[in-house]
């Protein structure tokens, strides 16, 4: 990604929702995540291997939020006229070149802070789906990435939590607590 398009990015204009998902109008990327935050939709995708293992992925070090810190598979935002299932889709296609069957399990808001530089404060809706292949990411968005078991990933999430994105936290403890079965699912290998 370019600068110019990372200067697009930031000016895309994202979807205001108040705490019922109703749209209340548009607001810059970039001004979404000044202060506090300004509440608007986003969404995250987990996206597991043939073998059972999810696909993390490291942040870009030019993010201006959580850079080099891990989180889920794809995360972003429905622009304005887009609904959050092809959002999901364009932007797992943009960042890994993947294509793959999406599923809704659930949305949640959260909201928190990368010291001074901004907040996320969102109404995040969460995918899940699979993948045969391997993903190409682009670099501005994903500075390394991996496939990990469910039982590497809660191990490091208890060593080492720290290292990883506030909302990934709270959508994996959601996942685990309250989508138990589907996850047992997505973790078996397929042959």
């Amino acid at each position: 990604m370019t600068h110019q398009t990372l200067d697009k990015a930031a000016s895309d204009l994202l979807i205001l929702v108040d705490a019922e998902d109703r749209e209340l109008g548009y607001e810059t990327k970039a001004r979404c995540h000044d202060g506090a935050g300004i509440l608007h939709r986003a969404f995250s995708v987990f996206l597991w291997n043939d073998r059972g293992e999810l696909l993390l992925q490291q942040r870009s070090a030019e993010k201006r939020l959580w850079p080099g810190y891990w989180s889920n598979s794809c995360c972003s935002h429905p622009r304005k006229g887009e609904q959050l299932a092809a959002a999901a889709l364009r932007r797992v296609h943009e960042e890994l070149a993947l294509t793959a069957e999406l599923t809704w399990l659930f949305k949640f808001t959260y909201q928190a802070a990368f010291g001074t530089l901004g907040s996320e404060h969102e109404l995040c809706s969460v995918f899940v789906g699979r993948t045969s292949a391997l993903p190409t990411v682009d670099p501005s968005e994903i500075g390394a990435w991996r496939f990990v078991s469910h039982a590497e990933l809660n191990r490091e999430l208890s060593t080492s939590p720290e290292r990883f994105t506030p909302w990934f936290k709270l959508e994996w403890q959601t996942l685990c607590r309250e989508h138990g079965e589907r996850l047992a699912a997505l973790a078996r290998a397929r042959h």
